[in-house]
């Protein structure tokens, strides 16, 4: 069994309804349980478009036995589910749900489509301030930081 850590974001709809929906589709997969949820935090958006809605993030910590590249293909499908489109258009446009692969275990994954820990995790606080809430001693592989020490950097 290897722990993850999931980001969920929304600032599309039904924010809540859909964090929620995320949270619940992702208990359902086989193979996975969720350890922990963070509250949800509003957050005015990062590196986005003009004129977007606030955010809605969250935190999930889970455990599971699928292996990271199928984990991703599952919040894909997830997001979809929900809405999300991600067709080539604007960068960070709005969206329903995102759903990033934060953590997986300590391990340090570089390939096509699959960066973890997720490559700019620790320069974002409506990423870590969720995480820091379910677990703030997590050790970033590669940076010797915990989330906690993340967090209190920005």
């Amino acid at each position: 069994m290897h722990r993850a850590a999931i980001a969920l974001g929304s600032n599309l709809g039904d924010r809540a309804r859909l964090l929620a929906e995320a949270v619940d589709h992702i208990a359902a997969l086989p193979m996975i349980s969720v350890l922990k949820v963070s509250a949800f935090y509003e957050t005015a958006p990062v590196d986005c478009p003009a004129g977007q809605g606030n955010y809605l993030n969250a935190a999930a910590l889970i455990q599971t036995q699928l292996p990271p590249d199928d984990l991703l293909a599952a919040l894909l499908a997830i997001e979809s589910e929900l809405g999300r489109d991600r067709s080539p258009g604007e960068r960070n446009a709005p969206r329903t749900v995102d759903l990033d692969l934060i953590f997986y275990g300590d391990e340090v994954i570089v390939q096509p489509g699959l960066h973890v820990p997720h490559p700019r995790m620790h320069e974002r606080k409506f990423v870590l301030e969720p995480l820091n809430e379910i677990a703030p001693h997590w050790m970033h592989p590669q940076l010797k930081k915990t989330v906690r020490e993340l967090l209190a950097a920005l």
